[in-house]
């Protein structure tokens, strides 16, 4: 039993490492792993949509008398090539690291060292995908019965290449290695919706007008304003004259902190202390929500434990 436990223990560990980034900044970032199943089905969309492209265009050279039916093969494999490698680089430099199929499954490509993603390490990685599947899978399909031994190499190959992603901790296949890349699920949101969106209370509901600018909003991350909807949601909660007082004086001080950090001028009258921290966390969070960027250091570049608004 112990044996079982350290073993389930350390593929668990394993699991945790493989999904943790660590950026230049030094926070980690913990993304799950996308597998080899979601990422094989998002290959298979892409594929889709390229072939369904390259066989539009197929279908025009012929009626236009263009091409002849013998070199129609040749001419699909050709025109599925030259539409195939733009596509995939192209729409993962516009996209961030997505494909329209990763976009539709919900994952993309991120850098293994959690800087930004690069030109050159997006166009290595989908060159290396045609050495690894795509020109043997072409020699598998398109070599006859005389050339036996060469269709069984290709096929080999095709099988190594599949079962390397099996082999690392990050799925990481071939092109992933060289690009220094790998494949993760887009995380879910963050923040709950219902203290966002939910009913104001009537002690607050006569808010100010508080108005945050974009600078000031770039000073807090996820993990301070995951902490700022604690403390509000603890206001909600009943309690006696002792704590109502010691509630008053934390929430004084934090917003002063607040204030201070952001270099908010308005003095914020203590009768308006829970209404400013309210906008605020309605502000901060529409800030984040609008930038769900990997690779966007702002959002932790000015953390620092002693910011916690909650502390």
């Amino acid at each position: 039993m112990s044996i079982a436990m350290t073993r389930a223990q350390k593929r668990a560990a394993r699991a945790q490492s493989a999904a943790q980034i660590i950026p230049p900044e030094g926070v980690p970032l913990t993304l799950p792993i996308a597998g080899v199943g979601v990422r094989i089905a998002a290959q298979f969309t892409d594929i889709f949509i390229t072939g369904a492209f390259a066989l539009s265009i197929l279908i025009l050279l012929g009626m236009l008398g263009l091409t002849g039916v013998s070199a129609l093969g040749g001419l699909a494999a050709l025109l599925f090539f030259v539409i195939r490698i733009p596509y995939y680089v192209l729409s993962e430099l516009a996209w961030n690291g997505q494909t329209i199929g990763k976009r539709m499954l919900k994952i993309k490509v991120v850098s293994h060292t959690g800087g930004p993603l690069t030109t050159h390490a997006l166009v290595l990685r989908n060159i290396m995908k045609e050495a690894e599947v795509f020109l043997p899978g072409t020699l598998v399909l398109t070599l006859d019965q005389n050339t036996q031994i060469a269709s069984w190499i290709s096929f080999l190959w095709i099988m190594m290449a599949l079962a390397i992603p099996f082999l690392n901790p990050h799925r990481m296949r071939l092109g992933d290695m060289l690009a220094g890349t790998h494949v993760v699920h887009l995380p879910q949101p963050i923040l709950l919706a219902d203290l966002a969106r939910a009913k104001p209370d009537p002690a607050v509901s006569d808010q100010k007008g508080f108005v945050f600018l974009s600078h000031q909003l770039d000073h807090y991350g996820r993990f301070e304003l995951q902490t700022l909807e604690s403390f509000l949601r603890a206001q909600q909660q009943p309690g006696n004259s002792a704590s109502h007082k010691q509630r008053r004086e934390t929430l004084a001080a934090i917003v002063e902190r607040i204030r201070k950090k952001i270099g908010f001028a308005q003095a914020v009258p203590p009768a308006d202390h829970l209404a400013f921290l309210q906008a605020f966390y309605n502000a901060q969070r529409g800030h984040l929500e609008q930038r769900q960027l990997f690779g966007d250091r702002r959002h932790d570049k000015h953390y620092s434990t002693k910011d916690t608004p909650g502390e």
